[in-house]
């Protein structure tokens, strides 16, 4: 019985020992991995940074850009899930669809959000929901 608890013990001290050194040994590795690849990976983080804000700076910018079909004064950006919401005509008392874009950069594509919001609109699944409040 004393033996069985010694050996317990003796196991769990070993274990921990080997856990400890293990950890010890990772931690180390991985400054080493840090002190040589910092600098790439720290100019890779800033480039895709970049590249995202570009993007929804872009995205944004869309509706005065050259190629974007219509009057910027009837396009209102959200964001998401989608970009603009247009008001095609509105402006001229004219209102002829609504329609929703999605502004895309580079070799990009849509999101499963995105796609849908795509499907719902192509399937028609599109309702309008007036909203009363009382006075505050």
């Amino acid at each position: 019985m004393l033996m069985d608890i010694i050996a317990f013990v003796l196991f769990f001290v070993a274990a921990l020992v080997g856990f400890l050194a293990g950890a010890i040994y990772y931690r180390m590795r991985f400054a080493l991995w840090l002190k040589r690849y910092e600098k790439e990976v720290r100019e890779e983080a800033v480039k895709k940074s970049r590249a995202v804000l570009g993007g929804k700076f872009a995205e944004q910018m869309a509706a005065y850009l050259p190629g974007f079909d219509y009057d910027p004064t009837e396009a209102r950006f959200i964001g998401s899930p989608i970009d603009f919401v247009v008001f095609d005509g509105l402006a001229k008392g004219d209102l002829k669809k609504i329609v929703f874009v999605e502004v895309k950069t580079g070799s990009s594509s849509l999101s499963a959000r995105e796609n849908a919001v795509k499907n719902a609109v192509k399937n028609k699944r599109v309702e309008w929901k007036e909203m009363r409040i009382g006075e505050i």
